[in-house]
């Protein structure tokens, strides 16, 4: 009795919110058919029991979405998509279900590189590690974004111990604050996409990511010649001809967002598409 008293009031609720939703898609491109998804809190207390399985369905809406847009970004046919509500719909999903993989995978492929939201994706991932507590892959996450994204390196030692401790693999405890400041955190970025890569499932994600870790690589070639030229004439390169001049690179790589790398004036290498997707030349 309990459940068909859930299920008429969910019909009741989505009767309300039906004209405003229809309006809402009406007036966006047709590209654009996400949506609005009203904030997870409410959803848990409509739903109930009930909440587990809508979770994974607003798992599943995120992935399929953006994973028909992909190609479109690649080809340049579109160069922007509704990020708000694809992340307000997982943000929703993980609040209903945080014990679905796929959500928080999802949320860390998508959100830290694309649009940079890399706090609102570490709020995620700490809610969903209140309920995975033995899930290492979380503060495998979680030192990841604070030690290549905001610099953090305090932080990322703290969780790096935590996956340590959790995976019993000691190559996480390694990853202290010290080695990602003397070494750098363009090499950090490649293992960590070779990770997803191999254990993200979706097919489409995988290839949206082998083209960041072929951007990576790129940059890793272009920075080891940067230090190469400051070894040898004790001052940094202006430009990357200058390092095809001196021999330490045979040809300027490509970036494959289809943007052009350059050095800035503090010396690191950079593109001007910022390796994004749908970047405007």
């Amino acid at each position: 009795m309990r459940k068909y008293i859930y299920l008429v009031f969910l019909i009741l609720i989505f009767s309300i919110f039906l004209p405003f939703f229809s309006a809402n898609m009406k007036k966006r491109p047709l590209y654009e058919k996400l949506g609005f998804r009203p904030l997870g809190k409410f959803y848990k207390a409509v739903l109930g029991e009930f909440r587990w399985i809508m979770g994974d369905y607003f798992t599943f809406v995120a992935i399929t979405y953006y994973g028909g847009k992909v190609e479109k970004l690649y080809s340049g046919k579109i160069t922007d998509l509704e990020y708000y509500n694809l992340y307000k719909t997982i943000e929703t999903a993980v609040i209903l279900n945080p014990y679905h993989e796929d959500a928080y995978y999802f949320a860390q492929a998508v959100f830290v590189w694309d649009v940079r939201r890399v706090r609102e994706v570490n709020a995620i991932l700490r809610y969903v590690f209140r309920y995975r507590d033995w899930d290492f892959q979380i503060p495998f996450f979680l030192g990841f974004n604070y030690a290549f994204f905001l610099k953090d390196y305090k932080k990322s030692a703290y969780y790096f111990k935590k996956a340590a401790i959790l995976s019993s693999n000691p190559i996480y405890a390694s990853l202290a604050a010290r080695y990602f400041y003397e070494t750098g955190s363009t090499e950090l970025g490649i293992k960590f996409l070779e990770y997803m890569i191999k254990n993200f499932h979706d097919e489409r994600i995988k290839k949206f990511l082998q083209k960041r870790l072929i951007a990576l690589k790129r940059i890793l070639i272009l920075e080891k010649a940067v230090s190469r030229y400051k070894e040898i004439f004790k001052k940094r390169p202006k430009s990357l001809k200058e390092l095809l001049e001196a021999g330490l690179i045979s040809q300027i790589p490509k970036d494959p967002y289809g943007g052009r790398f350059y050095i800035d004036k503090k010396g690191r290498v950079r593109s001007t598409s910022n390796l994004a997707e749908g970047w405007k030349k």
